[in-house]
């Protein structure tokens, strides 16, 4: 019969919590961040122990009384987690420990055609290989898709739950790039993201905790929204796919979006487009501003050396139509590794609680 949870038990979940966020630790540490004592610690890392969550290894060479402190670490044995950045034109999987320390990633170009079956067997086999040298049990996937989470990836999250016996969670590329971002830097409170791709996406957190919305519409935001230049919405300027278009229109001949800062272009026709990308970006800001009143704007994506560019002008036009114009910022990323980093870090995340509450649970 389940009872429910005692003190001992929230004590074991806090010891594990401290575990998965900083190991390797010492005793010492593990004491410090559970406010626990010594004599507690110690049973509980020997549960855990039993358990299969922690394993001792090296020896803390800064101890210089009474026996030597040694290290705790989560073992490769515990399981592992796969983020992945399922891009329309680059796909990287990426698989860690529950430590977050990374086993392997590939990256490769996305599959093109074919129905969503043959990609979803396509994608099943790449991770597959890459998680081969991982060890114990697959807790949890998350994979990260450009723009909104369409109906048809279903059958991808079907094949992949029930070939690979784990649970899969489909979110954003903005959603888990600016998850990563977070990572890094734990005094972000409320901020936006906006991933310039092939698809425009929007992601935003408040208190350090990313939004989420209550249908797949949410974050899709370039269809919905005008970027004040005649009746282009944001998506016809701030995605690869809809700005390579508008340039065609204006009488620059892209093959690929990097020829419009790596090639010589004709001056007059590269200045209006890159005025109307600049209207955009500030478009784009000044609603996010109006509405979420963030501290902080982040861009990321392909089209980030344009922002760099134009992001001078957009600050003093923003100055002009707003008391306070938030932090702006491009963040360099690794194409496909940097979003599948932050779908790890969600997966990681689930696993932590998801082993908290059947610590509480388990009676």
């Amino acid at each position: 019969m389940r009872t429910n949870p005692t003190a001992r038990d929230y004590t074991k979940a806090s010891v594990l919590d401290a575990l998965l966020s900083e190991a390797p630790l010492t005793r010492t540490r593990l004491i410090e961040l559970t406010r626990l004592s010594q004599a507690t610690v110690s049973r509980k890392v020997d549960e855990l122990r039993y358990d299969g969550f922690v394993v001792e290894q090296g020896v803390n060479a800064v101890a210089r009384r009474g026996r030597p402190s040694t290290y705790l670490d989560v073992p490769g044995t515990a399981g592992h987690v796969v983020g992945i950045s399922f891009g329309a034109r680059t796909t990287c999987v990426l698989v860690t420990d529950l430590r977050g320390r990374e086993v392997r990633h590939v990256i490769v170009p996305s599959r093109e055609g074919g129905d969503m079956e043959a990609t979803s067997e396509w994608l099943l086999d790449l991770v597959v290989d890459t998680s081969k040298s991982a060890e114990g049990p697959l807790r949890q996937i998350v994979a990260a898709l450009p723009g909104r989470v369409r109906t048809e990836t279903a059958l991808l999250q079907k094949t992949i739950e029930d070939r690979l016996n784990a649970p899969l969670l489909l979110e954003s590329d903005a959603s888990a790039s600016l998850r990563g971002i977070l990572e890094e830097d734990a005094t972000i409170g409320n901020a936006v993201l906006f991933m310039l791709s092939t698809e425009l996406s929007f992601a935003s957190c408040t208190d350090h905790e990313i939004a989420k919305g209550r249908t797949s519409a949410f974050g899709h935001l370039g269809e919905v929204l005008f970027s004040g230049v005649g009746n282009e919405t944001l998506e016809g300027l701030l995605s690869t796919k809809g700005f390579v278009q508008f340039a065609r229109g204006r009488g620059l001949d892209l093959d690929d979006i990097q020829a419009l800062w790596s090639q010589p272009k004709d001056a007059a026709s590269r200045a209006e487009v890159m005025e109307a990308f600049t209207t955009a970006v500030v478009a784009a800001v000044g609603a996010v501003a109006v509405t979420l009143d963030p501290e902080s704007v982040y861009f990321v994506g392909r089209l980030s050396p344009l922002v760099d560019e134009v992001l001078p002008e957009a600050r003093r036009r923003l100055a002009q139509s707003l008391p306070v114009v938030p932090g702006i910022t491009v963040v360099p990323q690794v194409v496909g590794l940097s979003v599948a980093q932050g779908a790890a870090y969600a997966g990681l995340a689930l696993v932590q609680s998801r082993l908290r509450d059947s610590m509480l649970e388990a009676q």
